[in-house]
Parts: C-alpha cells; sequence; structure tokens
C-alpha cells in the first residue's frame, strides 16, 4: 500500500491557525492534496482531543484512524523551555502515539508541566530530556521526532538555542529520538553532512496551519507497506528501511524562511561567508543577524556538500502548485482568485496536487493550462529553478526563465550593497 504521509500540523485550536483546521477540513485538503495519511497534530488540546474521540474511527489493531477515507495518527507538538548550562533553551517536538488511552495518560503527565487548554502546540517547563523520560515512562510506543531541527528558533539545532549535537539537547534520553524533522529550510542532503546525523532518520512534514494546498503537505514522508499500521510505520523510520519508507517529499531549502542569514525589517540577507565578514552584525541597525539554517549546516558539517550516506532516504524537491502559478503569474496575493481556479483547473483535471506536481507530463499538462504554467511545473519537477533564498522570516521566491518574476517584494541587499559602511 502506497501511503504519503504528513504527521505534522496544527487544528484550529493552535495559535495563528485556520479554522478550517479540524479533522473534516484537513481529509479535504488531504484529498485535494493527494495525501492519504495525516497526523491529527494537537492531541494534548482537551476539546480537540474530544473531537477526535468523536469523529475518528479506530482501526482495529493497528493504531490507526480513519475519517471519511483518509488516515490519521494521532500526534501533537509541544514545546520545552528550560535552562540548561545557564541560558534559556526552548525545542519543540512531534509526538506520535498508538491510542487514545496513550494519548490521555500523555496529557494527564505534560498538564504537571503546563496549561494544555492556551494553545494546541503547549509550552512546558520541563527539558527535552525529562520530556522524553516522561514519555517512555508512559509507554515505549510512543515516538518522539525532533521537531524542525535548524529552525533558528525552537529546535535543536537552531541559533538561538546553539546545541551542536542532538546529545547536548536530550542527553542520556537520546537513546529514544531516532528520527529528526528536516524543516521547511533544509533538505535532506544538507543533512547528510554531518557524520552525527547518520543513525537518524529524517522525516519531512509540513507543520501545516492551513488545509489549503500550498500549506498542507507541502513536505510529506512516502511509505509503501505491507499493512498501513502504526508499528510498521514507526519501525519502518526507525530502522531507516528503504523498503517500506521509499522517500521524502521537500520544498527547496531556498523556499523556507530561515535559510539564509539577514534582517527582514532591513530587507538584508546574507550568505554565511558574509555574515563572518560583519561578525554577525547587520550593516544597517547595527544589530545581531538572524542566523539561518544554511550558516548553521555550514559551521557543524564535517563533510563536503554532496556527500551521500549508503542507507539515505532518497528525496524529491517540489514546489506547491499555488506558489508556482503565482510565480510564473506575477500574483502578488496569497488567496488570489486568478490563481486558485488556474489551480483547481489542473487538480479537478488530473486528481490531486501531488499527482501534477509529479507524473502528468507536459503534453497533458498545456491541455488544461498555459505553456508557461506546464514548463515551470516541469521545471520544479526536474530541480532547474533558481531562488533568491529565503531569510529571518521571508520565504524564498524562484526565478523561472533567468528572470526576476513581478511577485518580488523589494530587492533584497547583499553585502556588496553596503560598502563603506
Amino acid at each position: 500500500m502506497r501511503v504519503i504521509a504528513d504527521f505534522h500540523l496544527h487544528s484550529k485550536y493552535a495559535r495563528a491557525t485556520s479554522k478550517d483546521m479540524d479533522i473534516s477540513g484537513l481529509s479535504k485538503g488531504a484529498k485535494i492534496k493527494g495525501l492519504n495519511l495525516l497526523g491529527t497534530g494537537d492531541f494534548c488540546h482537551p476539546r480537540y482531543f474530544s473531537e477526535l474521540k468523536s469523529k475518528l474511527l479506530e482501526i482495529s489493531g493497528t493504531g490507526i484512524f480513519i475519517y471519511d477515507d483518509v488516515y490519521f495518527m494521532l500526534t501533537c507538538e509541544v514545546g520545552t523551555s528550560f535552562i540548561l548550562d545557564n541560558k534559556i533553551r526552548r525545542v519543540h517536538h512531534i509526538l506520535h502515539a498508538p491510542s487514545f488511552e496513550i494519548v490521555e495518560q500523555i496529557s494527564e503527565k505534560l498538564s504537571n508541566y503546563g496549561n494544555l487548554s492556551i494553545d494546541g502546540r503547549p509550552m512546558l517547563k520541563m527539558s527535552a530530556a525529562e520530556l522524553v523520560e516522561a514519555l517512555m515512562n508512559i509507554s515505549k510506543d510512543i515516538m518522539i521526532t525532533s521537531a524542525h531541527a535548524w529552525t533558528p528558533f525552537f529546535s535543536v539545532f537552531g541559533s538561538k538555542n546553539e546545541f551542536n549535537s542532538v546529545e547536548e539537547c536530550y542527553q542520556d534520553q537520546t537513546k529514544h529520538i531516532f528520527s529528526l524533522e528536516t524543516g521547511l529550510s533544509s533538505t535532506p542532503d544538507m543533512n547528510w553532512r554531518l557524520s552525527s546525523l547518520d543513525k537518524f532518520t529524517l522525516l519531512s512534514n509540513s507543520d501545516s496551519h492551513s488545509a489549503n494546498p500550498w500549506r498542507l503537505g507541502r513536505e510529506a514522508n512516502v511509505f509503501e507497506l505491507n499493512k498501513l499500521t502504526y508499528w510498521e510505520i514507526i519501525d519502518a523510520i526507525k530502522n531507516k528501511d528503504r523498503s517500506k519508507f521509499l522517500s521524502t517529499i521537500e520544498t527547496n531549502a531556498e523556499y523556507g524562511k530561515y535559510h539564509l542569514d539577514g534582517h527582514r525589517n532591513c530587507n538584508v540577507s546574507l550568505e554565511p561567508k558574509d555574515t563572518k565578514k560583519i561578525n554577525g552584525i547587520c550593516p544597517k541597525c547595527k544589530r545581531k543577524l538572524t542566523i539561518g539554517v544554511l550558516n548553521r549546516v555550514e559551521e557543524l558539517a564535517d563533510r563536503e556538500e554532496g556527500y551521500v550516506p549508503k542507507d539515505a532516504i532518497p528525496f524529491k524537491a517540489l514546489l506547491p502548485l499555488y506558489e508556482i502559478i503565482s510565480f510564473v503569474t506575477g500574483v502578488n496575493q496569497l488567496y488570489s482568485k486568478k490563481v486558485i481556479e488556474e489551480q483547481n483547473k489542473l487538480i479537478d483535471r488530473f486528481g490531486n496536487e501531488l499527482n501534477v506536481l509529479l507524473n502528468v507530463s507536459r503534453e497533458e499538462l498545456v491541455k488544461v493550462t498555459s505553456e508557461k504554467i506546464a514548463n515551470a511545473i516541469i521545471r520544479v519537477r526536474e530541480g532547474d529553478v533558481k531562488f533568491i533564498a529565503g531569510y529571518d522570516g521571508v520565504y524564498g521566491k524562484p526565478v523561472f526563465n533567468g528572470e526576476i518574476t513581478k511577485r518580488n517584494y523589494i530587492g533584497q541587499k547583499t553585502l556588496s550593497d553596503f560598502k563603506g559602511l
């Protein structure tokens, strides 16, 4: 059975999240995108947990649930805030569980460390190691994934936390961590440059706050399973089983909001080598830059770019269809009626967005859309797209046909723009 899964997303009970992020909205969004397994997200939130119990049907003996022909796994992102070596650390983690009973035990335990009703993604006053130990005492079936491992804020390797290894963060509980989430601003090949990460399996998820197809499933995991069960998926991840865990779907790392260093308010983005030249200080406002993912990878890497571990899970880099159409047509609007109509024409004709992005030939595409859009879809599929990379919370921008499209914001400044400062 082919399974395309997005494990990390949020419900309408999380902050800054769309009201359509409930089980009904998620199942509709999954079908449009081409996903057949979703994480529920936010299972620690009491009101959402009640909805999960009332709407999801458990498939007996599998640890998997179903609603309207879409499969679900019980998941939740939690944050931990703690002091280690006289420094405040904040790290996010994705929890996976096989039953409502185990989730109830998780929530009962974690309620001692934070208010689970305030936010679908609760912040807990406990260390990362304490979290893992507490969960393992509940059930060894729980899987903990270190979330968006490189993002500057709230991650194991983020520049604001400055952990240089997984072990520094999770300490003696690292033995229970076997998966890391790459996040939008890094791709697996960037992570392969660290030999210390070879023992971890890399997962890719959307961290979506909306069920729209340009958010949900923008990153995902592809499995081929004998039977869809919680334990078969967890074992495929834990053992890095390439016969069952086939690949991940990524966005280009440059598309991510924290790929390069920079200051969004100053409209400044910098490559790591340029940041080093100016000691990490913004050339415009003279404050510390937000250090991005590429910089941290370069700092910690002990391998050259291009190295591929022998057991690496392959990946495919794509962009959401809405983004492709938007950049090609020069429409600088998130909910453009024109772009959505063009997107929906393709999805209606070919079944779902991932099929359009991965499989439909150029000849078939041009029967439904313009040559420019068809060509752009093929170029993204083939990796033939350059980017103006994202930085400090600003998404990256693809460049088609060697030109900057109209959808760009004010031009980003690089170090060369500040000579003499």
